[in-house]
């Protein structure tokens, strides 16, 4: 198998409140429509649609995870200092997200946090 692209689609609630956390985190934006919010992430421009829940799950066949009680999957954001950690954890929750631990030395040469997003999302920032 060659795929020419790769992409992810969440779930969401609330398009407007995706698109305010991540326009506040300075993603670039992917475009949007009355079903979607999506965003470019990265050098490499890893794209992830934010769809209405409503609206993902029939094109899925069946639910999407409730992100409340489990983990779907984690994205690693790589950030370019210690620094930058730091100030990416200070504006997660002023953009409407939650911090799940701040930032800390862990394993040999890693410094980072978790967050999620307003729906739950997991991701984390590493410096490595």
């Amino acid at each position: 198998m060659k795929p020419k692209k790769i992409w992810a689609n969440f779930g969401v609630q609330d398009l407007e409140r995706t698109t305010h956390f991540y326009q506040q985190l300075g993603f670039k934006p992917n475009g949007a429509s009355g079903q979607l919010t999506s965003f470019f992430f990265g050098e490499e421009d890893f794209i992830i649609h934010f769809f209405l829940k409503e609206l993902l799950e029939p094109g899925m066949k069946g639910e999407v995870a409730d992100t409340k009680a489990g983990n779907e999957i984690i994205f690693t954001i790589s950030a370019r200092s210690r620094e930058e950690v730091d100030t990416w954890a200070k504006e997660v929750e002023p953009a409407g997200g939650t911090l799940v631990s701040n930032p800390e030395a862990f394993g040999e040469g890693y410094y980072g946090f978790v967050f999620t997003d307003p729906d739950g999302h997991k991701f984390n920032v590493f410096f490595m």
